[in-house]
């Protein structure tokens, strides 16, 4: 038996991403009009500006609603979780096919209802702050093995959830090109170091985390209350310049070949859209050492783990001008984390690190154990010396001028319609 909520909105029933099931916020515009917050529902973006001067919400819903239709959605994400709750409520029985005022709601058209097609998205939060994590014990491992095979994981990967800080002023929202970046390089069987374009450039794909409300510096966030402090999810491709990264990362770790773009999907799937596809966090493997006590909850263990099946898409610009649809080389799942997001949290802010309302974490590239769940080309290509097949004789072992790399998920439950995150894309332009 399928529990699934119909709506009005024709688009939204039997959507693929954007069912009444998910209603995702982010930040939209149209033409020259200031940037705002909206929902995702079918093809559609409910227009939370115009909804709250019609006064479609009352009391808590508007509320939420006045403070997610703002610019950004740092003060909603604030707000924490009786907001989402109370807006989301809302707006699925404004949506419903059995609201009593369906005629008149209908009647409003594109002021309220605004078509996706016309509109430029944002990054749906001011970010102050951004960490990303190494959670995907896949990818840690199939990487360790290419440089370190005797010894692929280091001895704290499974004692603590490894993380570096990112370059937040570089974020941007899919849609977006961006130059291939430029550094410093140690061609192989050289000593002395050259400048010039990345030769190496490859893509990771991550889960993208939105903090909720924070909490003061010197104040932990404990293993159960981490939940509360997570406002939603989207997609994070993490674009990697592996050549620069090879010669400059020891020994503190990335620096310019991570900071020069990270592209994000544009909505912002809620910690309650996402409930139904909540699993147990797979079992560590016998002999695995078990979270030190102040990353352990059980019903984190529980319920902490999330079911999303993410898919990587890549199309060059030959396939393009023949016409061919961008081909799926990858399919992995949120199931490969090795630390649960709510570990991710506490980890981050055990030694009184404060994390704000808008800040921003990537899960580490999620790679699954086999060849065809590669969320990178380092893996799927082994480093190079394997290169992609693609249509009409193409082949890559790192991305080209001109490549466009997709990010799709999507979440299935029996019972459900599933939902899903909307496309992560970027594209690669020439070096400067």
């Amino acid at each position: 038996m399928t529990h699934e909520l119909h709506s009005w909105v024709a688009s939204a029933n039997g959507h693929p991403d954007f069912s009444l099931h998910n209603l995702p916020l982010g930040v939209f515009s149209r033409g020259e009009e200031t940037p705002r917050g909206g929902v995702a529902v079918g093809d559609f973006i409910l227009d939370l500006g115009f909804a709250l001067e019609a006064g479609l919400f009352q009391g808590e819903a508007q509320r939420a609603a006045e403070l997610a239709g703002q610019t950004t959605l740092n003060a909603f994400f604030a707000a924490g979780t009786q907001a989402r709750v109370a807006l989301r409520q809302a707006v699925q029985a404004l949506l419903r096919a059995d609201h009593p005022q369906r005629e008149h709601l209908q009647e409003l058209g594109e002021h309220l209802l605004v078509p996706q097609g016309a509109c430029r998205m944002y990054l749906p939060a001011r970010v102050g702050d951004y960490t990303d994590f190494y959670v995907g014990i896949h990818h840690a491992t199939q990487i360790g093995r290419l440089f370190r095979p005797d010894n692929p994981l280091l001895p704290n990967y499974k004692h603590v959830p490894i993380a570096y800080h990112g370059r937040a002023s570089t974020l941007g929202v899919s849609g977006e090109a961006f130059k291939r970046p430029k550094g410093q390089t140690l061609p192989p069987g050289q000593d002395v170091p050259v400048f010039g374009p990345c030769r190496r450039l490859d893509y990771e794909l991550e889960l993208g985390i939105w903090i909720g409300p924070g909490n003061a510096q010197g104040e932990p966030i404990a293993i159960g209350d981490a939940a509360a402090h997570i406002a939603g999810f989207c997609l994070l491709n993490d674009w990697s310049a592996r050549d620069i990264q090879a010669w400059e990362y020891q020994p503190l770790g990335p620096f310019l070949s991570k900071s020069f773009a990270s592209t994000l999907s544009p909505w912002v799937v809620t910690v309650e859209a996402l409930a139904p596809y909540r699993r147990a966090q797979p079992a560590r493997p016998e002999g695995d050492p078990q979270p030190l006590p102040y990353l352990f909850d059980e019903h984190d263990q529980a319920q902490g783990a999330l079911d999303i099946e993410l898919e990587v898409l890549l199309r060059t610009p030959r396939m393009e001008a023949q016409g061919l649809p961008a081909q799926r080389i990858a399919l992995s799942n949120t199931l490969n984390m090795y630390w649960t997001v709510a570990q991710m949290v506490t980890h981050h802010t055990v030694n009184g690190c404060a994390l704000r309302p808008g800040d921003f974490l990537g899960s580490g590239t999620l790679s699954g154990p086999d060849a065809d769940s590669c969320g990178s080309l380092l893996e799927l290509t082994q480093g190079g010396k394997q290169p992609l097949q693609l249509p009409g004789g193409e082949t890559r072992t790192f991305l080209e001028d001109g490549d466009e790399v997709i990010f799709r998920a999507r979440c299935q439950t029996p019972g459900l319609p599933g939902i899903g995150f909307g496309e992560c894309r970027g594209r690669v332009l020439p070096a400067g």
